[in-house]
């Protein structure tokens, strides 16, 4: 069967793509608009703005990989594909955090779950942080916008066995699972989507909006580095960015300068406030970096007598609520539950345990089901989340406390995956946790949990949602950014990522920074040019 590969297909047609790694000497562009970052955000801004006739250039830090450069194997997709080869870890190496740094971002290796954001999230922050038009309402014709563009809907086909397991289980114990919409079109049910999809099936901004953007004359640059923004008074100038080397970790000698008229950040929840630190941007209140927050998540592995083959099919199909909505949402921690995708490389690293025990989890592989706890950070008055610092090299690194309320949750999360996997006809359940050997029943998983220490380096904490750090408020003494995405203190600078979240959501957040970035560019690109923004076809 042909599989389309739309960006080596315009490539070859001769789209605008810069390889920087390449550049011999220093380069200056002048656009519309600058967009840094080619994810999510950057994806979806780049689309309605040249579709409105806007010259756009995109930077990008990472490397172009095309559909047909994925081939299943983490031994390549990790190094090339994310960030810190999917080891980037937080200030006292207590989270892993697994994000995309590629063409596309992390659309081009995320697992596809699509959620609107919820509404008691979106109430939060009309509440605390006056941001008035932000209702289900006033979003769902943007939402229905991206999902008709990016293909997302139900899944059509039966959950893999990964997915059932946490079914039967939870509905054993009487609590409602729900379905995942996810993005995708013609979906070959693989299972590889967090290595890039070898099919062009996942409907991420490396085979949609891009494309869609280059097609109309858009500029690409990758493995280009977004140093600072060069202002005056309250206006962006120009983006200095440094040329790196193809391994996308070392920085080269040749520079190049971009100037436009509007000046876009989209390079995430870490990226974005990072730039704006290394650009000493106007901030009064010290506010960039500051609250960002993940989905800290635990996990628990449970064999079973049969193979479960957590690899093969769709990663993430099913997932319950039950857990979030136990308590206020200022109250004592929430969180979802999900089942991850199962693959040697990432199991063996995030699994405790050294040697024979190691070894003795290893060979259980094929017959171990996973599921995630997502704790939903940023609602509870001592929930401050982390602070995105500079290192003396001037890259980014996230300070992330994992405090009382997180650690409480944490451990009444452990529970209830545990006594789900023993519903489910676990034989033995670990806990993901350096002090866990393992439970052969509920009573003894329930005794021994509640024993275990919850403390940051001993409870394995891993995540892959990085929101927050430049927030949005109506309030300038509370948010960096205005609702509308404008960044209160620069007058031709904008944020159209997960950094403008003031909390977690407390879902995975792909669909809400599509939705949120299409009203926001959609509004921007109609002050730009004096005509409503088109939608996105």
């Amino acid at each position: 069967m042909s599989i389309d590969d739309p960006m080596r297909e315009g490539i070859a047609a001769g789209w605008k793509v810069i390889d920087a790694s390449t550049l011999d000497a220093p380069r200056t562009i002048e656009v519309d608009v600058v967009i840094v970052g080619s994810g999510a955000g950057g994806g979806i801004a780049a689309e309605i703005m040249t579709t409105a006739g806007l010259n756009v250039a995109l930077v990008e830090e990472g490397p172009l990989r095309t559909t047909h450069d994925f081939r299943m194997r983490e031994a390549e997709a990790y190094p090339q594909l994310y960030q810190e080869s999917a080891a980037r870890k937080t200030r006292d190496k207590a989270i892993n955090i697994m994000q995309g740094r590629c063409v596309g971002g992390s659309t081009t290796v995320n697992w596809t779950s699509s959620f609107r954001t919820p509404p008691a999230t979106l109430a939060f922050w009309r509440e605390r942080f006056g941001l008035a038009d932000y209702t289900p309402e006033a979003l769902q014709p943007w939402f229905e916008m991206v999902e008709r563009r990016l293909g997302i809907g139900p899944w059509e086909r039966a959950p893999n066995a990964n997915n059932s397991l946490l079914q039967k289980g939870a509905q054993a114990l009487g609590i409602e699972v729900g379905a995942i919409r996810r993005n995708v079109r013609k979906c070959w049910n693989l299972g590889y989507c967090g290595m890039g999809c070898p099919t062009g099936a996942k409907q991420s901004m490396l085979v949609t909006t891009l494309p869609a953007a280059l097609g109309r004359g858009a500029t690409l640059i990758h493995h280009l580095r977004a140093q600072r923004l060069a202002m005056r008074n309250d206006h962006v100038e120009a983006l200095e960015c440094t040329a790196m080397e193809t391994d996308g970790v070392r920085e080269r000698t040749v520079g190049v300068t971009l100037r436009a008229r509007h000046f876009v950040l989209a390079a995430g929840a870490i990226g974005t406030p990072a730039l704006l630190l290394r650009s000493q941007a106007p901030d009064p209140r010290q506010l960039a970096g500051a609250r960002t927050f993940l989905h800290p998540t635990v996990v628990v592995a449970g064999r079973f007598e049969k193979p479960v083959h957590g690899h093969s099919g769709a990663p993430q199909s099913l997932y319950t609520d039950h857990f979030l909505t136990q308590y206020p949402i200022d109250g004592p921690l929430g969180f979802k539950l999900e089942v991850p995708p199962l693959h040697p490389v990432l199991f063996s690293t995030t699994l405790q345990g050294f040697g024979s025990e190691h070894a003795e989890a290893m060979e259980a592989f094929t017959r171990t089901h996973a599921q995630l706890a997502l704790i939903r950070d940023g609602f509870h008055a001592e929930s401050r989340g982390g602070r995105v610092v500079l290192r003396a090299d001037r890259t980014p690194l996230l300070d992330y406390p994992l405090n009382a309320p997180i650690l409480e949750a944490a451990r009444r999360a452990l529970l209830a995956m545990a006594e789900i996997q023993f519903a489910a006809g676990a034989q033995r359940v670990h806990a993901v946790h350096e002090d866990c050997r393992g439970y052969a029943s509920w009573a003894e998983a329930r005794a021994g949990i509640e024993a275990l220490a919850m403390a940051p380096l001993l409870l394995r904490v891993v995540s892959a949602h990085v929101m927050g750090g430049v927030a949005m408020s109506a309030d300038p003494a509370t948010g960096l950014t205005r609702p509308d995405g404008g960044h209160a203190h620069l007058d031709n600078l904008s944020i159209f990522d997960g950094s403008v979240f003031p909390t977690s959501i407390g879902a995975n957040p792909q669909l809400s920074i599509y939705g949120i970035t299409a009203r926001n560019a959609s509004n921007l690109t109609t002050r730009l040019t004096g005509r409503a923004a088109p939608p996105l076809a």
